[in-house]
């Protein structure tokens, strides 16, 4: 199947819609959330939640079709390609403010991802049966497991039919929001069994008030300031069985010794960072998009225009530098589109969606620093957003896993080597 670029017209329609919100609601607050940290900007998530509740971003699940005619062709699915353009356009506006959005977010789409139809009913429901703004929320890093998910702590031990959690996870993205400014919920990533690395790692829903799980911090941050970044404490934390995602079984040490290369519990958070990351690369390309427009504008204003039809031998290095910027973007926006592309063709992305995510982090990071520069005094202060927008493009070259991880999965995948083997 080929991928074709032309946007449905439902799409184009709500990408418009989300590129005016971005103009009209996002721009003119984003230097004071910016400078206003922990401010959380109701406004925009009120007036967004009605649109988010009929039209969720993440765990995007197509409409089913009303036609009874079984001779009639099926519509492709659309949902993540839909969701990518909606998150570039937002991430244009603010991209902290667009991390606020209510929805399930990251704890929704590993609902999405690795939940029973059971499951999904159950917790997915709040995003679109709630009157007032829901999130969700996703727990896996630990103080002394970044991106090394295999020495994740946290503990999940079975008493009856329950769970009991303990331990302390950290830059848990909209942590707050999800559990103390709404009844929303947070998917923990946690071992049942630490001799077994990542084959004993399950991933757990802790819904808001629960008694044993407590925020203890927000960060300060360099960038995406008007999101919020939280510590999240589970101590002694009962949670129902069957509040486990997907097979609740507990692997035996000796059947995993023989398949360590396929831990199961594992694949459930990779499988949720295949539908999170092109979301992610689409956000930073939003900024960089942003950064790209105003470098143009502001060197049209001095007079210094970028000409694109004439050979390079006779550009300017100013003229070299922004095509060659807006190349970086536009490679990075197409690896996106496949990405997600993929998923709703139900096609493996695991490369795909590692890929995009290391081009358009890197891409950001280079286009908004470059702008800076090349805007001179004006990029450095606040009178513009370009410095804000070097600042909020970095996480994107950091969170759902660096860029090295991403490398490493990309590596491990084309040339057919395990983690093991791989490092």
């Amino acid at each position: 199947m080929a991928i074709d670029f032309k946007l449905s017209e439902s799409i184009d329609t709500q990408r418009q819609m989300a590129q005016m919100v971005a103009e009209q609601m996002m721009r003119p607050v984003s230097r004071h959330f910016d400078e206003h940290e922990h401010d959380i900007p109701w406004d925009y998530i009120n007036a967004m939640w009605p649109i988010m509740r009929q039209n969720p971003m993440f765990g995007a699940v197509d409409k089913p079709e009303t036609a009874t005619d079984p001779n009639k062709p099926k519509k492709p699915k659309t949902g993540n390609v839909r969701m990518v353009h909606l998150i570039e356009a937002l991430s244009w506006g603010d991209a902290g403010m667009y991390l606020t959005t209510p929805g399930g977010a990251l704890g929704g789409a590993a609902v999405a991802a690795a939940g029973t139809s059971d499951q999904k009913n159950r917790f997915l429901a709040r995003f679109g049966d709630s009157e007032t703004p829901v999130w969700g929320s996703m727990a896996m890093t630990e103080p002394q497991a970044g991106s090394d998910t295999s020495a994740i702590r946290t503990t999940a031990v079975r008493d009856g039919d329950s769970w009991i959690l303990n331990g302390e996870k950290i830059y848990c993205t909209g942590g707050r929001l999800s559990l103390e400014e709404s009844q929303g919920l947070v998917v923990v990533w946690a071992t049942v069994d630490p001799k077994l690395g990542r084959a004993g790692m399950k991933a757990f829903v802790v819904e808001a008030g629960t008694p044993g799980m407590q925020v203890t911090k927000l960060e300060h941050k360099m960038g995406i300031r008007a999101s919020d970044t939280a510590a999240v404490v589970f101590t002694d934390c009962r949670i129902p069985f069957d509040n486990v995602l997907g097979n609740p079984e507990i692997p035996k040490a000796e059947a995993t010794a023989a398949s360590a290369d396929a831990p199961k519990g594992f694949k459930g958070a990779m499988k949720t960072f295949d539908a999170t990351r092109p979301a992610v690369a689409a956000s930073a390309l939003g900024i960089a998009r942003a950064a790209l427009e105003l470098l143009r504008e502001q060197l049209s204003i001095a007079g210094i225009p970028i000409r694109d039809d004439v050979p390079v031998n006779e550009m300017s290095a100013i003229e070299r530098d922004v095509l060659e910027l807006e190349a970086q973007h536009k490679a990075a926006w197409l690896l996106t589109l496949k990405a997600a592309w993929m998923m709703d063709s139900g096609e493996a992305n695991t490369v795909e969606a590692s890929a995009c995510k290391v081009k358009a982090g890197e891409a950001a990071t280079v286009i908004t620093q470059k702008a800076v520069e090349l805007l001179g005094p004006l990029g450095y202060t606040r009178e513009l957003l370009a410095e804000k927008w070097m600042r909020d493009a970095k996480i994107n070259d950091i969170f759902e896993g660096t860029g090295q991880i991403n490398r490493l999965i990309i590596a491990r995948r084309i040339l057919g080597f395990s983690s093991r083997e791989l490092k």
